[in-house]
């Protein structure tokens, strides 16, 4: 039996799986509550977690929650997939919400398919994921997850440092923070270069975050400022059959002139005032970004150059904890370029393939209300309805370039509508829940406005996907504690572009699933927590290719999504002998998956071994990790495209060697 489907069938069967009992979360409802008042699924890595991984890329933090699976690209690329395949282009930006302390971290219909090399991984406080539609509280685009990274509070009087080196990457990071009467501040800054085990793949990245809190004639006011930079030389696919495998190979990079430098900026203060009868809060905020990057992927190598700013605000107002409504809204101002210097290429024409500024807006409103049926029964309605509204304007003539196509000016607005009802029932050490939430993706600035032969903004609807969640999460005894659940889901009107170059506005799929996360202690110094999934993601319609050469492209109904492996699991041994030692052995399970919509191809998963050491003397830590133990030759992303297998291969295994300081 697969190994990870049978972890998943002993956490159902045999024993309970999940997070700790009543931990403090923010992510679920748009405030600090306890777990056992949450009728959803919601997975944690805290502070201790991310620290001890010391993580070189954001997959490796989030790819321990269950149903989760980050696929790394070059430099800090990254694709995502939250109960879902994983998604590129405008679906890939568009259907996961990334926030920092609850604000998204890029503006509706300006996301980025690798927004979370965005976020401040190498400081954050935890990380809080939410699998499913999240639209009744965050709206637009929170399709197929929540990711809420949590930056620190200045909640102590500490200062810390740490340095770490391997082969590759060499990080340094430094925080300090001071409270005083009720008044703190944070301040944190992180450094890490990437030499990169591939030829011309270097990355350098930079990353600051201050926060302030405290209290101001009876409000009380957190205020965030984050900054990070991003310089890399990107590495592109290596091609043919079973190329990671190949070691020598595995080194190459086919696109030495690639490049991606993005920055951004973000600001957010939080105002809280204790009211009769509840609390209003306020947050407004501010953010701006850019990036230019070579499109080395395409045979114009085109150079794109994007950015946004925007500026908005979330309120709400909850009535004990009974009843809450907010309204949200937001303004945006950006831009796109794409530019082929090099000469015409097919239909790839020299020149300037787009160039268009957008101004959009966006105008939320939701409302939540619980209702105790019984001492032990909760139900809970919620709902949002979100306004998404872009007006384009082209800077350079109108009409077909080669292959691309430059829409006139022109206005869009969208109007959707996300419910979620739930029951919550408690029981024992344990909570059973049961709910109903839809969610809706807008188009994308992208899919509307940077057309090419054959696609048309004609009767694009919004994405809309509708979700039924079961769930158990509690305690079967002082030492086993966990949560499991199971959904089935729905989408339709799935937009994207397919092989013979057509829109398709219509797509249905469909996902159903079962997860798991298990904590175990052993014993006082042993302990185990693992986490597993197992799912189908199909094609729901039928589409056929009319291309020769894309044939293994082809869609039918039934057929697994590519990208989509059914199996995911991880496994992480713990032993702390004493306060001051720490040992970790991991176990890292993806599935064999297909790698075309035809379901011709395919990637046969792998299974990855990590060791983590860690020895503290006083206010010093110094800690090892060995990724990769066993050297496996694997792919952190596998592809089929243009008649060929394409990789991301593994750097194999590398040693990592540290230092730690907190006083």
């Amino acid at each position: 039996m697969n190994r990870a489907l049978a972890f998943v069938i002993f956490c159902t069967i045999g024993v309970t799986c999940a997070q700790a009992d009543d931990e403090i979360v923010v992510t679920a409802e748009r405030r600090i509550q306890g777990t056992d008042t949450l009728a959803s699924n919601i997975a944690t890595i805290d502070n201790n977690e991310i620290t001890s991984l010391g993580a070189d890329h954001v997959s490796e933090i989030l790819n321990r929650a269950p149903g989760v699976l980050i696929h790394r690209g070059s430099g800090q690329e990254h694709l995502t997939a939250i109960r879902s395949p994983v998604l590129t282009g405008g679906a890939g930006a568009g259907s996961f919400l990334f926030l920092e302390n609850g604000v998204p971290l890029r503006a509706a219909g300006f996301a980025n398919v690798n927004g979370l090399f965005e976020a401040q991984t190498a400081l954050l406080d935890r990380v809080e994921i939410v699998r499913g539609p999240g639209g009744a509280f965050y709206g637009a685009n929170a399709i197929h997850g929540v990711v809420n990274v949590i930056t620190p509070a200045p909640a102590d009087n500490f200062q810390s440092a740490a340095v770490s080196a391997s082969g590759f990457h060499n990080k340094v990071t430094a925080a300090v923070a001071r409270q005083n009467r009720g008044q703190g501040i944070y301040a944190g800054f992180s450094a890490h270069e990437d030499t990169g085990f591939r030829a011309d793949s270097g990355t350098d990245q930079q990353g600051a975050i201050v926060r302030f809190a405290g209290t101001t004639d009876g409000w009380a006011h957190d205020t965030i400022i984050t900054a990070t930079n991003l310089n890399q030389e990107t590495a592109g696919f290596i091609a043919g059959p079973d190329a990671y495998r190949d070691r020598r190979l595995s080194q190459t990079n086919p696109n030495p002139e690639a490049y991606r430098d993005s920055t951004a900026l973000r600001l957010q203060s939080q105002w809280t005032k204790a009211l009769q009868g509840g609390e209003f809060r306020l947050t407004p905020y501010a953010r701006w970004t850019e990036m230019e990057f070579l499109q080395h992927f395409l045979p114009s190598k085109a150079v794109e150059e994007n950015g946004h700013w925007s500026a908005g605000f979330q309120s709400a107002f909850y009535a004990d904890d009974h009843f809450s409504f907010g309204l949200d809204g937001e303004y945006t101002e950006g831009y796109l370029t794409e530019i082929q210097t090099l000469p015409t290429v097919f239909s790839f024409v020299q020149g300037v393939h787009y160039d268009y500024d957008i101004t959009a807006g966006s105008l939320s409103a939701f409302f939540k209300v619980d209702r105790n049926l019984s001492e032990a029964l909760t139900l809970t309605l919620a709902a949002r309805a979100d306004w998404t509204t872009y007006e384009y304007k082209n800077n350079t003539s109108d009409g077909p370039f080669g292959r691309f196509i430059r829409p006139a000016d022109r206005n869009d607005d969208f109007l959707t509508f996300s419910p979620k009802i739930s029951l919550l029932h408690q029981a024992g050490n344990g909570q059973y829940w049961l709910s109903y939430a839809e969610g809706a993706r807008p188009p994308q600035t992208t899919d509307l406005y940077r057309l090419q032969g054959n696609q048309d903004v004609t009767g694009v609807d919004p994405e809309h996907i509708r979700s039924l969640e079961a769930g158990w999460r509690g305690d079967m005894s002082d030492t086993v504690g966990g949560e499991v659940t199971v959904y089935y889901a729905k989408k339709e009107n799935f937009l994207f572009r397919d092989a013979d170059g057509f829109n398709v506005i219509d797509g249905k799929t469909q996902h159903i699933g079962i997860e798991a996360d298990l904590n175990i202690a052993i014993n006082d110094k042993l302990s185990l927590n693992a986490n597993g999934s197992y799912a189908a993601h199909t094609y729901r319609f039928d589409r056929p290719v009319n291309s020769t050469a894309n044939a293994s492209e082809a869609i039918s109904n039934g057929d697994d999504i590519d990208t989509a492996p059914r199996t995911l699991a991880g496994a992480r041994l713990i032993w702390r002998p004493s306060g001051k030692s720490f040992a970790q052995a991991e176990w890292v399970h993806v599935g064999d998956y297909f790698t075309d919509a035809s379901n011709n191809h395919d990637y046969p998963g792998h299974d990855v071994f990590n060791l983590r050491l860690e020895k503290s003397a006083g206010f010093f830590t110094a800690f090892a990790a060995v990724r990769n133990v066993f050297d496996t030759r694997y792919a952190t992303r596998a592809d089929f495209a243009f008649g060929t297998e394409r990789y991301f291969p593994d750097a194999g295994r590398t040693l990592t060697l540290g230092l730690r300081y907190r006083n």
